[in-house]
């Protein structure tokens, strides 16, 4: 049995016509660059995000970058991040010269502890970047309320999340990306919303703030060559654009394919003594970018391995956290300093999980894993 973490090529099967359809469009017109494909995709994600403001770019990190001197963040300013998350949140806080400051992670969402952030503000901190890891969003009502108090910016980076809404306790609901003052993400290929190359996108409901990064994407240029600030070239291709125009339409039936997988590894998967299935938090529906287990009491690294043999692709996100990569070591984060990440890091694993799983993929999966012995 032919099992993939992810099957890009499956995907692309079921809207191939479309999808070549729409590079031809770009290919006969040529405008390879800013063609109109990429304001209409702007237009339409826009529409899928209740009106919010967006801004196509070339990357997610460089959406996270381009957000980040948006707001004006200046060298030494301190940026609070989870310390679970990808090295590209910490990484163009470095790279802009800010002072990335970490956070423990909730161990059950996998998402910032909202409770641990006030002990980290000091009169340096200016922003704080919740990740909405796996595909739902972070709590994100603790957080709003201690950035209102101490004049925070938050900066959500919602790579893992597209798509994921976020409710109040009032009943209100957002979707993630504009809960805060700006969000940031990807559309990697392996992403929910994948393109088929680099892409990314920044979102904001502050219209003034989406001009301004507008201008920075674009040199920092409203007016062509009139340089206003100093600005980076960031561009979405159009030919991604045309591409995710199409797979923009099929966004919410994909996430209920995963969460259709999702369910079905929990029914199955629940009751076995070694395993944790995923939390499911009440204030957030998810996504499910990623299927993200804890094993309890075995050789994680054994089971992986048990599993590959079986023909079964798995995945560890991410098996060195932050403050003890090399890049990122800080003094007083040494190991120890995170302990529910460090423990988090020795025993996760991510089973696969995408649109075109089928329910004899996930029977043989779920049969094998209830076959283990250690």
């Amino acid at each position: 049995m032919d099992i993939k973490m992810v099957d890009l090529q499956g995907q692309y099967l079921r809207i191939k016509n479309e999808i070549g359809t729409a590079i031809e469009e770009v290919l006969m017109s040529t405008a390879f660059i800013q063609g109109p494909q990429v304001k209409e995709f702007a237009k339409n994600l826009s529409d899928y995000h209740r009106g919010a403001h967006i801004i196509p770019c070339a990357n997610g990190t460089d959406a996270l970058q381009v957000a980040m001197m948006a707001l004006g963040l200046k060298p030494g300013d301190e940026i609070i991040l989870p310390v679970h998350t990808y090295v590209a949140t910490a990484e163009v806080i470095a790279l802009l010269g800010l002072i990335p400051v970490f956070v423990e992670v909730d161990e059950n969402t996998f998402n910032i502890d909202a409770s641990q952030i006030k002990d980290k503000i000091t009169s340096g901190t200016k922003a704080i970047v919740p990740v909405h890891l796996y595909g739902q969003c972070a709590d994100m009502t603790p957080l709003l309320r201690l950035a209102k108090e101490y004049n925070l910016f938050v900066i959500e980076d919602l790579a893992q999340a597209l798509g994921a809404k976020y409710t109040f306790s009032t009943g209100e609901t957002k979707m993630a990306g504009t809960i805060g003052h700006v969000g940031c993400t990807s559309f990697f290929p392996s992403k929910n919303l994948g393109a088929y190359g680099d892409g990314g996108a920044i979102l904001t409901t502050d219209k003034i703030l989406a001009e301004k990064i507008q201008m920075i994407c674009n040199h920092g240029q409203r007016i062509k060559y009139h340089h206003d600030s100093i600005g980076v070239n960031s561009r979405l291709d159009t030919l991604q654009a045309a591409i995710l125009n199409v797979k923009l339409k099929y966004l919410d039936d994909y996430t209920l394919r995963r969460n259709k997988v999702a369910d079905f590894y929990d029914s199955q998967l629940s009751k076995i003594s070694f395993l944790k299935i995923p939390h499911r938090a009440s204030y957030s529906t998810h996504v499910f970018h990623q299927y993200t287990l804890k094993t309890v009491g075995i050789d994680r690294d054994h089971f992986k391995k048990y599993l590959e043999d079986k023909g079964i692709p798995t995945m560890i996100y991410y098996p060195v956290p932050l403050h003890l990569q090399k890049a990122y070591r800080q003094t007083g984060t040494g190991e120890g300093s995170f302990p529910v990440t460090e423990k988090l890091s020795k025993t996760v694993i991510s089973l696969p999980i995408h649109t075109e799983m089928t329910n004899d993929e996930l029977s043989y999966i779920c049969d094998s894993i209830k076959s283990y012995h250690g």
